[in-house]
């Protein structure tokens, strides 16, 4: 059965979209924006970021101790709110010219701390490691993996700092002084979590 020239015409001016359902589809998406973005806690995901952010520049630094057959000093400057990795080729522990370092912030409203949440261990503070370079608490990475020490980094969010009350916002990374490895943990009232 063959189809007229108009009934073909039809069928193909039908194909596409009108500009009325364009913007029917455009205030649904809009509409549903509206009801959903209040509720995202962009704080939780900046929290999370910099949980991995730091980990895995702890799992970087120990590979490159491994890699360089050097130590790798990693310094929590906890003033700014970053993180340095110095790649200490000389092994005398101390920063030279020629030795490269590479600074890291925690990322925007982050910092170290436990906003309300309880310690893991019985040390206390947002860094648990025990060791000083210059002004900054550290942690070693010798060329066969290990770690100078074991010990937790503590991070939070701003609000939690300031508001005391929003323990949820914890995260810590736990470095093994053995294995050097690392493991990272999140706090869902009333214990911690390993994982994300």
């Amino acid at each position: 059965m063959k189809q007229s020239s108009s009934s073909r015409s039809r069928l193909a001016a039908r194909r596409g979209v009108t500009l009325i359902e364009m913007m029917m589809v455009a205030v649904l998406i809009g509409l549903t924006t509206a009801f959903i973005a209040p509720k995202i806690d962009v704080t939780t995901y900046r929290v999370n970021g910099a949980m991995q952010g730091i980990g895995t520049t702890l799992l970087a630094a120990q590979r490159l101790a491994i890699t360089r057959q050097h130590d790798v000093i990693v310094l929590f400057d906890t003033k700014t709110n970053a993180i340095r990795v110095h790649d200490d080729s000389d092994n005398n522990g101390e920063i030279n010219g020629t030795e490269h370092v590479v600074t890291t912030p925690l990322g925007e409203t982050i910092v170290y701390g436990l906003g309300g949440a309880p310690t893991m261990t019985e040390a206390a503070g947002p860094i648990t490691f025990t060791k000083i370079r210059g002004d900054f608490l550290s942690l070693t990475f010798h060329r066969d993996g290990s770690a100078s020490e074991a010990g937790i980094v503590y991070l939070t969010s701003q609000r939690a700092v300031n508001q005391g009350e929003l323990p949820r916002d914890a995260r810590a990374i736990w470095v093994e002084r053995a294995t050097g490895q690392v493991s990272w943990y999140r706090y869902l009232p009333p214990n911690w979590k390993r994982g994300f």
